[in-house]
């Protein structure tokens, strides 16, 4: 029997570290989840541990290439953004993997906008709020005066995706995705790096960008496989919709944050969105793509915990529960400073919470609408499982259809896709993306004023 040809996908989260084998027809073969202890850099702060990130892949590989049953393909990464390494000029790391809540230093920050135009210009240009380490351009301006020996030893700075692709390739490259989640380092308004990254001396660190559908030889000769340049994973998400839904949708991407993706919205954003929250992506394309993000997913986790030690139940009931379309709401508000003892039972109180969040969602989510022809909201994550939630979302969203859509693994699956002519023979299957309508219940709603 011929070995099955396959794609290997490391998807690097910070918490979980993950291998994917997908087939060509996108069902994945194996999976593997690692988790690693972080370690702290010299001010004590935690990291990422690279060596053991480094030498998994090569182990992983190993195994991956002992299964003869298998074909390799191809091998891309997905990998959590802001957050570089810096190289010598023999590719060996300079510096640990700083961490993106590592604390900024407030007088360089200072220093930073004062020089490039201020805390309300500068993040109109580079269309992201102000962030500190999370804008990870800022990692390297604090580099190259904090560590001014370092800077001037490194080679290249990589971005992680682009790390792991280098490990394997030896090629030093830079990803457009990697570059365009709120690093600071792109004039979205000229769309070219910024100024600075040239005044600074910060451009002749970053290797050359390569378009994410190329693939790279393996260092290892004789091999027949293809590498990409890897992706940021909230780019790699966007991938299997952008693939399979032509007509303009938005994709509200739930969990700890909600982010709500426009594609079909490159309009420069405002200073009043900026204040909102909003910022922008680049996809996979190099396209700009308007978001906004929302704390829901942390919220609805602490006000369960309320409402479960007030009516003395567990709070996972609240995961689970049907829509109740005849409970009464009030208006919406702030849940956290509502008076539990307004509401009758538990259920009616976890309807009124996701109300309050589902509105703030809304409001959220407008924000990147633009009054386009977006007709379509694809809701994933943790939020889509939730009944409550979906149901209450549609009734505010009249006139647009909601779907709750659940696919395998869409960060792995969106950095298989990217490079799919290089390792794929067959096309984009159908029904890889699961949806579910949600037609809105406002008829049922007793919703009170």
């Amino acid at each position: 029997m011929n070995p099955t040809p396959v794609i290997v996908i490391f998807d690097v989260g910070k918490t979980n570290k993950k291998l994917f084998i997908f087939d060509e027809q996108y069902r994945i073969l194996f999976e593997r989840t690692a988790k690693f202890n972080e370690i702290t850099d010299e001010d004590g702060d935690p990291c990422e541990n690279l060596e053991s990130l480094r030498l998994s892949v090569f182990d992983s590989l190993r195994e991956v290439f002992r299964k003869k049953n298998l074909a390799v393909k191809a091998i891309n990464f997905s990998t959590y953004g802001a957050s570089f390494v810096y190289i010598d000029n023999d590719g060996h790391p300079l510096t640990p993997l700083y961490n993106y809540l590592k604390p900024y230093p407030p007088e360089l920050q200072e220093q930073f906008y004062h020089q490039y135009g201020g805390t309300g210009s500068f993040p109109l240009q580079a269309a992201s709020p102000v962030l500190g380490s999370l804008n990870s351009g800022m990692q390297l301006y604090r580099l190259k005066y904090q560590h001014p020996e370092i800077f001037a030893a490194t080679r290249h700075a990589l971005h992680l995706p682009q790390y792991m692709s280098y490990l394997l390739t030896g090629i030093p490259c830079s990803d457009i995705t990697s570059i365009g989640c709120h690093t600071n380092l792109w004039d979205f308004t000229k769309q070219q790096y910024h100024q600075w990254v040239h005044q600074e001396g910060i451009y002749e660190k970053l290797a050359p960008v390569m378009n994410a559908a190329e693939v790279l030889p393996p260092l290892f000769p004789g091999s027949s496989y293809h590498i990409g340049a890897g992706l940021h994973d909230s780019s790699a998400a966007l991938i299997p919709y952008l693939v399979c839904f032509h007509e303009p949708f938005i994709l509200l991407s739930t969990g700890t944050w909600c982010i709500s993706l426009n594609p079909f919205n490159n309009t420069p954003l405002t200073i009043e969105e900026l204040q909102q929250d909003c910022l922008c992506y680049l996809t996979y394309q190099g396209n700009p793509i308007k978001a906004s993000r929302l704390f829901a997913g942390y919220e609805h986790e602490q006000q369960i915990k309320r409402i479960a030690a007030h009516f003395g139940q567990g709070a996972v009931k609240y995961r689970h529960m049907d829509f109740d379309p005849t409970l009464p709401l009030l208006p919406a508000g702030n849940f956290s400073q509502r008076d539990l003892h307004l509401f009758a039972n538990d259920a009616t109180a976890y309807h009124q919470l996701i109300y309050d969040l589902a509105t703030q969602q809304y409001k959220s989510t407008q924000l990147v609408m633009n009054d386009n022809q977006v007709r379509r909201i694809f809701v994933d994550g943790g939020f889509s499982k939730n009944q409550v939630y979906m149901n209450l979302l549609a009734l505010l969203f009249e006139g647009i259809e909601v779907y709750a859509a659940s696919m395998a693994q869409a960060t792995a699956m969106g950095a298989a896709m990217a490079i799919h002519k290089s390792w794929n023979s067959k096309p984009v299957p159908n029904g890889i993306i699961e949806l579910k309508y949600y037609a809105s219940p406002t008829n049922q709603m007793a919703l009170r004023s």
